[in-house]
């Protein structure tokens, strides 16, 4: 199908998900800052020597340009997400509960809510116009009855 996610944005999704909810946990950052301490405590064991400073730097470059990816991905559909949710309090008096937690879809499962929603505006403020214009002539009618 068309609006079928596909197996590795599915994943990918997953992926960055779980590593943005892992990043953020306390116990993560515990075990980052004890490989930084360990390997500060290491360095007279391996008389500071540049092949002990390459093996944190190798390492925090390479996790810090994963985690640049996995982590904007994750905020690209929370902030798509957000949107769709707002444009949707503004559009009408009543948000749908059915919107609660499509920050879990896919970009283009969002992204086809989205759609929608606007395509449902931009017809609502059309019948909004014709009702405006309804009323004007109307009240037009009405005065030129009275006079």
């Amino acid at each position: 199908m068309k609006n079928e996610p596909s197996r590795i944005s599915k994943f990918f999704g997953d992926l960055a998900n779980k590593t943005s909810l892992a990043a953020g946990r306390a116990s993560t950052f515990l075990l980052a800052a004890g490989v930084v301490v360990v390997w500060g405590i290491s360095g007279p064991l391996f008389h500071f020597s540049d092949t002990w400073q390459l093996v944190i730097n190798t390492g925090t470059t390479i996790v810090t340009f994963l985690m640049v990816f996995l982590i904007q991905n994750s905020q690209n559909r929370d902030s798509a997400a957000i949107q769709v949710k707002l444009d949707e309090l503004i559009r009408v008096s009543a948000a749908r509960n059915s919107l609660v937690g499509i920050e879990h879809l896919t970009d283009d499962e969002i992204e086809e809510l989205r759609s929608k929603c606007e395509a449902r505006a931009r017809a609502e403020k059309a019948g909004d116009e014709t009702l405006d214009r309804t009323r004007q002539s109307a009240r037009r009618a009405a005065e030129q009855i009275a006079s």
